[in-house]
């Protein structure tokens, strides 16, 4: 009786861009098909062939096997590198396999003596190692001289991110990756982000051993790319053990040593890990004995061997890593047990660099990451004519370099911070749940952005940057410009809250005679000015620095105070009276080249106010624009509003960003909030019906926030208070359709409608940014609640860190998104770490990829 043998190819997980048939029929197809299963011709008596597949009686006539292994050849995708080279497969339908490391790379020239390339061990006593990639009998090589150097028990970490597979070759398998044919000496990154390393490896060795059926058993590679001499090359592939990937090259040979392990650690290439790739290397601690506090000192420690492509930056940054660790093991017995959840202790450590320093030292011998840092800087500083590198400015290039160096050095303090206060417990928290705990963290990250190290804001006059009009920025949709003289000026009804876009001299005039007029008659003012942009007023007219290419988009400046605004917009006014050519401005009309004689700062503005009433107060708390406000920024409008009550319990409070709409408007909620809860609630109405589609959405009852809600004592009352807040305010700027609530589900549909996957990914950081805002309106009027007792001596600040934090709230805002309609891990917009950085349309990750 026959028997049914059956290998028809899976669907691979990638979809191919061409399509090539070979499809056949007859008996010539049929051999083919013998090939494909490795039945050998002289095994075969006879072929049977019939419409649905050959049959195959061997000779000795006691096996008769029906073949179904018919490969789809039409799913795969054919090319070639130029016209002058073979067309042939490619894998995942546009890669081509190059062979993984080139003999240059091998600086070290380790390959022949220790069996990888740039195999090295870090100075000092402690048993770290680092390579290159080597092959299966390289590494074999690298075992055995780690045995001969006495290390008994060996941790291997593979830090690639990028697919490798090894073909077999001279009695030994050789590494190739698949690359791009723009740029076949850089690995592929990101390929999938669903898929790891290991399942994209065994997909490409399942398309191989397809190619190889399709093409009489050989596969086209290559091995030189620089001159093509002799290429491509042939590989012979007749079944699935000619390919190798790299578990089964890492793996295999540890089972004749028990006590050597492997893990696969992916890092990326520039920049920091993710905080689970950090999570992955603790749970390696938390899996060694011999790593953990409570070790058998009489045992050595086991050698950690780190590798990558070539054996450089990714491997230097795990050998760092590695002598953390080693450093906390040798200084767990002299040091003291630290208190959790201290933030003062974390900044002792993260201040205190010395250890961090010192294992950077020990492993620079052929990286220093901290020396990059300030390579980079010089590259960048060093930069005259721009052009581009790469499709980016050099500029761009270099400033984005110096950051991701600068990122992967701090990390390397956080994490340095999180063994000191994690090591000695144990491990209770992964590195992903700590910095969730101490979020104060991840607002210092985000302060390292571009502004240190790119032109400053002030550099005008070099045409680097452009002055725009008040008026082509706040476009006046309530109409008071003809009687305010300013646009969107507006007060929330029975309250002493006004708001307004930035008003010039003129008009800054205008509305303080308004205030203190018989009418409304305000004995005392406060002035709160929130714009982190530097803003003057030249000829009599409002300008604020802007990017040539992004007109609408605020400069944030970085500062750790207040007062080094004034002194910028100072240096900003001289270096515009200081010159003696025209400057191009934008105005309300159209570009227009301007002399300025006379040139003011906001500050002298208010002082000259001050001189005439002398009621006035003014302060500046900068507030970033279209998103949730810092917690410290809560902290400066709430102590504001509380000294200036205590001195006039009557005392009106004015606002101004540089449009009087979205930092404005969030402002006048937080001071509504504040004074509801000095002076009484006003009653609160039932929930009104709202007869809308999702109209759950309007009314803002998305899972995450409902989620915050439960979380909060009596937060659905809390959330209530606030939409009556978001709703009073909203009344005054009706003309304006604007509402902070409602603008978060109007903004999320308008992605489908987005024109380019640019402006999509823009749409989704804003739909995610005013999502986050309303969350931290319901915070902070909980926190108005629960320390009001106290009359709030605890900041805003230190109750997000001391208690919220505890609670899971930033937990829950490390995954933001709208779960209702999509995965919000999809978007890294979804973490802390990304959301929080200064962003501009330019600069957002296209969804599913990683900063």
């Amino acid at each position: 009786m026959g028997t049914s043998a059956s290998a028809t190819s899976q669907a691979a997980p990638f979809a191919p861009t061409h399509q090539a048939d070979h499809q056949g029929n007859g008996m010539a197809e049929h051999r083919r098909f013998l090939q494909s299963v490795n039945i050998r011709n002289s095994k075969a008596k006879s072929i049977i062939t019939n419409k649905v597949a050959p049959v195959v009686i061997t000779k000795n006539c006691r096996e008769e096997f029906q073949i179904h292994d018919k490969i789809q050849s039409a799913n795969y995708s054919m090319g070639r590198i130029s016209d002058l080279l073979p067309e042939h497969y490619l894998v995942l339908g546009e890669f081509f396999m190059v062979q993984d490391v080139y003999n240059r790379a091998d600086v070290l020239n380790t390959t022949k003596s220790h069996g990888s390339p740039n195999f090295r061990k870090v100075k000092g006593n402690y048993p770290l190692f680092g390579m290159g990639q080597p092959s299966l009998s390289g590494f074999k090589q690298v075992l055995q001289r780690l045995q001969i150097d006495g290390c008994e028990e060996v941790i291997f970490i593979c830090l690639r991110e990028e697919p490798v597979v090894f073909f077999r070759s001279d009695g030994d398998f050789i590494p190739y990756t698949p690359r791009g044919r723009e740029n076949l000496h850089e690995n592929l990154h990101d390929l999938d982000r669903e898929l790891s390393a290991e399942q994209i490896e065994l997909s490409i060795r399942k398309e191989l051993c397809d190619f190889a059926k399709l093409s009489e058993n050989m596969f086209y590679v290559y091995n030189d790319i620089e001159h093509f001499k002799d290429e491509p090359q042939q590989v012979q592939i007749l079944s699935e053990e000619d390919i190798h990937v790299t578990e089964e090259v890492y793996k295999r040979p540890l089972f004749s040593q028990p006590l050597h392990r492997y893990y696969r650690l992916p890092l990326p290439m520039e920049g920091a890990p993710l905080e689970e790739t950090f999570d992955a290397f603790v749970n390696i601690l938390r899996e060694t004995p011999n790593l953990s506090l409570m070790r058998d000192s009489s045992r050595p420690l086991p050698a950690l061997l780190f590798s990558c492509q070539v054996g450089v930056g990714r491997t230097n940054l795990g050998l760092i890593l590695g002598a953390i660790v080693f450093h906390r093991l040798q200084g767990a017995s002299k040091s003291p047990r630290y208190l959790l959840n201290c933030q003062y202790n974390f900044n002792y450590c993260l201040l205190s660099q010395r250890r961090v320093d010192d294992a950077v030292a020990m492993c620079s011998e052929m990286h220093n990451i901290k020396n990059a840092v300030y390579e980079n800087k010089l590259k960048l500083e060093g930069i005259g004519e721009d052009y581009q590198i790469q499709g980016s400015s050099t500029k761009g290039y270099f400033l984005q370099r110096t950051l991701q160096s600068l990122e992967r050095y701090v990390y390397l303090l956080i994490f340095n911070a999180y063994l000191h206060d994690q090591y000695p417990q144990a491990f209770p928290q992964n590195f992903s749940q700590w910095l969730c705990m101490n979020a104060w963290i991840y607002r210092l990250l985000a302060s390292m952005d571009s502004s240190e190290l790119s032109a400053p804001a002030s550099l005008i006059t070099d045409g680097i940057r452009v002055l725009v009009s008040s008026e082509f920025l706040a476009t006046d949709l309530l109409s008071t410009a003809k009687e305010m003289k300013v646009a969107n000026f507006r007060r929330v009804s029975k309250m002493a809250l006004y708001g307004m876009a930035q008003p010039n001299s003129e008009a800054l005039a205008v509305v303080m005679s308004y205030l203190t007029d018989q009418r409304r008659g305000h004995s005392t003012i406060l002035w709160l000015n929130l714009q982190e942009e530097l803003v003057l007023e030249a000829n009599g007219q409002m300008f604020t620095p802007r990017e040539p290419g992004c007109l609408e988009q605020p400069i944030p400046v970085c500062v750790q105070h207040p007062q080094q605004l004034q002194e910028m917009e100072l240096a900003l006014k001289q270096d515009v009276l200081r010159c003696e050519k025209w400057l191009e401005v934008i105005t309300e009309q159209d570009k227009q080249m301007r002399m300025f004689k006379t040139c003011h700062t906001i500050e002298e503005l208010f002082v000259h106010q001050k001189s005439i009433h002398p009621s006035l107060s003014y302060q500046r708390i900068p507030m970033s624009d279209c998103c949730a406000p810092k917690e410290e920024v809560f902290d400066h409008l709430l102590e504001a509003m509380k000294s200036s009550l205590a001195e006039n319990p009557k005392c009106a409070f004015i606002f101004n960003c540089h449009n009087g709409k979205d930092r404005t408007t969030a402002a006048m909620v937080i001071a509504t909030l504040t004074l509801w809860h000095i002076n009484g609630f006003p009653e609160c109405e039932e929930d009104e019906i709202v007869s809308v589609p999702d109209a759950k959405y309007t009314k803002g009852e998305f899972e995450v926030v409902m989620q915050v809600v439960r979380v909060l004592p009596d937060g659905h009352r809390v959330k209530r208070e606030v939409d009556v807040a978001l709703d009073v305010v909203s009344e005054t700027m009706t003309p304006m359709h604007y509402h902070l609530r409602e603008i978060i589900i109007s903004t999320y549909r308008q992605i489908k409608m987005a024109k380019s996957e640019a402006d999509a990914q823009w749409l989704r950081l804003r739909s995610l940014q005013y999502l986050e805002r309303y969350i931290y309106l319901i915070l902070f009027n909980c926190y108005l609640h629960l320390e009001k007792k106290d009359s709030w001596r605890r900041s805003f600040s230190q109750w997000m860190y001391q208690v919220a934090a505890r609670a899971g709230v930033y937990a829950i805002l490390n995954h933001l998104g709208f779960s209702e309609f999509e995965n919000p891990d999809d978007s890294p917009m979804a973490r802390l770490r990304f959301r929080w950085l200064p962003h501009s349309v330019q600069s957002i990750p296209m969804r599913g990829q990683l900063i």
